[in-house]
């Protein structure tokens, strides 16, 4: 499998840190990673004939800002064995400034396979014809872990609710700050964080509307909490592992997250039960080495080829003449 070559383009500066996901698709193929600048990234023609060969590659994997990539479609859609890894897919079938917009993009790469982050966003893009692969989220297995503390703080969230694409999870979080003592915090990455997610005894999860989960599920679940998260749906839990009171608490409503909540404060055993299933589930199938390998995988299908008709004129518009 290390034989296979591939060139993996990343975003040089991004909010969540992913190296551990990095060096889990590294150390399963033959990989040339780079970091682009938001400037490279800008300008991906000029980059690739500057800086790449493609003959060395056996397929070539982006994981770049796809408000970059939408302005380039003439250029991307010359790439061969194209793949694109996205974990903001979910953003399609939801009320934003991204809703469609990435349907729209992928009709314009139909050669290009898309490796996403939802279940059901995996189904519903191979519904439309993409060639779509699900490999979830995950967790910093070097970084995050249970470090077998005292928590003080019963009920917390940490993160972001600024943003539009969480106006719901911000809402809910204000409803709930009303009836119970959510502690809402904002940390560095990092230490502070792994520190942070191993004071809480119940984790707060509410993404609510994104049709799947979310990569602070996962890393809570690693630092010991009780995840109690907004439920995706049976498919989504299925495809992940998820059973409600057994190593997640879902929940549909606050009235339905207080009713539970209410249970696991009479039952400390059980709590710490659903904590422990939940660390072995990550531990298990999420770590970011084991879901590097499942990138690789995607990568090791056969490619959808481009027309035959097709090949000269984009290759002719890659070489500028």
């Amino acid at each position: 499998m290390l034989g296979l070559k591939v060139l993996f383009l990343v975003q040089a500066e991004q909010r969540a840190i992913l190296d551990r996901l990095y060096d889990g698709i590294q150390a399963h193929c033959d990989c040339d990673l780079r970091w682009l600048s938001d400037k490279q990234q800008a300008d991906l023609k000029g980059y690739f004939l500057k800086e790449v060969d493609l003959h060395a590659y056996d397929c070539i994997l982006l994981f770049l800002r796809f408000k970059k990539e939408i302005r380039q479609v003439g250029f991307i859609q010359t790439i061969p064995n194209l793949a694109i890894l996205e974990h903001d897919a979910y953003q399609n079938y939801i009320t934003g400034k991204y809703r469609g917009r990435f349907s729209k993009h992928y009709r314009t790469l139909p050669s290009a396979r898309v490796i996403t982050s939802g279940f059901c966003v995996a189904n519903q893009l191979r519904e439309e014809g993409v060639d779509a692969v699900f490999v979830p989220k995950g967790y910093d297995q070097a970084l995050l872990r249970d470090l077998a503390q005292s928590r003080d703080i019963e009920l917390g969230f940490v993160g972001s609710i600024k943003s539009g694409v969480y106006s719901a999870r911000r809402e809910f979080l204000e409803e709930l700050a009303l009836v119970e003592p959510l502690y809402v915090a904002r940390t560095n990455s990092g230490v502070d964080y792994l520190h942070m997610l191993n004071r809480i005894r119940f984790f707060v999860s509410a993404d609510i509307g994104m049709g799947e989960y979310m990569i602070k599920n996962f890393e809570a679940m690693a630092c010991g909490c009780v995840l109690f998260t907004y439920d995706q749906g049976e498919d989504e839990n299925r495809a992940l592992g998820f059973v409600d009171m057994d190593n997640v608490v879902l929940y549909r409503s606050l009235k339905d997250f207080r009713t539970k909540l209410q249970t696991l404060r009479r039952d400390s055993s059980l709590a710490d039960r659903i904590a422990a299933k939940g660390r072995q589930l990550v531990e298990e199938k999420y770590q970011f080495s084991h879901l590097g390998k499942a990138v690789v995988d995607a990568l090791q299908m056969p490619f959808r080829q481009l027309q035959p008709s097709n090949v000269w004129q984009r290759a002719r518009r890659y070489l500028g003449i």
